[in-house]
């Protein structure tokens, strides 16, 4: 059994920042993952990758809308992971997601040229943006 579990969000203005942080929890005898990512999903939208990070070899993939305002960190011998918005915008609004997966060639996500299929998620964390 996996478990991810969000924490942090909540309001902001233009221009302010946030924190998002996911704790990961194995609880079988192994999980194979190499990377952690950052999802968000709108009402009425599908739910878009925002920030990807391999656990090993430190690469780290970003949304175009996101690039240079959003930081993505591993922490705690990688089984967390942290979200810094920075410079937030309106359009940053949304639910938030962490997610635990692998890099595949065929992968259905893909972000910055990077592709991944990931395949455990938390329950997400709300982040709303006022203008």
């Amino acid at each position: 059994q996996v478990q991810l579990v969000e924490s942090g969000g909540g309001s902001a203005q233009t221009g302010g920042s946030l924190r998002l942080s996911c704790k990961l929890s194995v609880f079988s005898e192994y999980y194979d993952y190499n990377c952690m990512g950052w999802f968000r999903q709108v009402p009425g939208k599908e739910r878009e990758a925002v920030a990807v990070a391999y656990i090993n070899g430190g690469s780290k993939f970003y949304a175009d809308s996101v690039f240079g305002r959003f930081t993505i960190a591993l922490e705690d011998a990688k089984t967390s992971v942290s979200l810094h918005l920075n410079n937030l915008k309106p359009e940053d609004t949304g639910v938030y997601y962490c997610a635990t997966g692998v890099g595949r060639v065929d992968g259905s996500t893909v972000v910055a040229g990077g592709r991944f299929e990931f395949d455990h998620w938390g329950q997400g964390t709300q982040v709303t943006v006022s203008s």
